[in-house]
């Protein structure tokens, strides 16, 4: 076994798609940031008999993703990236409906972190007039995530 260093541009982001089967790959993105502390919540613990030392318990976990990358769209038909375009349908409900699903890995993972509750929040899109249209989504978790075997 040789331990490597992973790169971050190898991932593999997946959005699930209305019919909840069928996963799409998300284009264009040129960062993706898991953050699997986001919104946690804890609670202060401490009392007389920490004798001067805090002490504290995690009340609630918590975890996003942020994407960005370029918008990308087919220069014939204007039709958008289908990752793309999920994430941004998702990110316009509310409600119930607002929950979508994400799952993500590297390739030499042999489980795909899967979160099957998540909201979606499109960020801003735009740029420059040297700059190519950015694309940004950040995803929440709302609820525990699952481990589900790679093919």
């Amino acid at each position: 076994m040789v331990a490597r260093k992973i790169n971050a541009r190898d991932i593999i982001i997946q959005v699930r798609e209305a019919d909840g089967i069928t996963w799409s790959a998300i284009g264009g993105l040129n960062s993706a940031t898991p953050n699997p502390s986001e919104n946690e919540e804890t609670v202060d613990t401490t009392t007389f008999g920490s004798q001067g030392n805090y002490e504290q318990e995690i009340m609630q976990r918590g975890a996003s993703l942020a994407l960005e990358g370029f918008l990308i769209k087919d220069d014939t038909t204007g039709t958008q990236d289908p990752g793309q375009a999920r994430c941004e349908v998702v990110g316009t409900l509310t409600g119930y409906a607002s929950l979508g699903a994400i799952r993500f890995r590297h390739p030499m993972d042999a489980a795909w972190k899967v979160w099957p509750e998540a909201t979606f929040t499109i960020g801003e899109q735009g740029g420059g007039n040297n700059d190519k249209t950015g694309w940004k989504c950040d995803i929440m978790r709302s609820g525990p995530s699952t481990v589900v075997a790679a093919p």
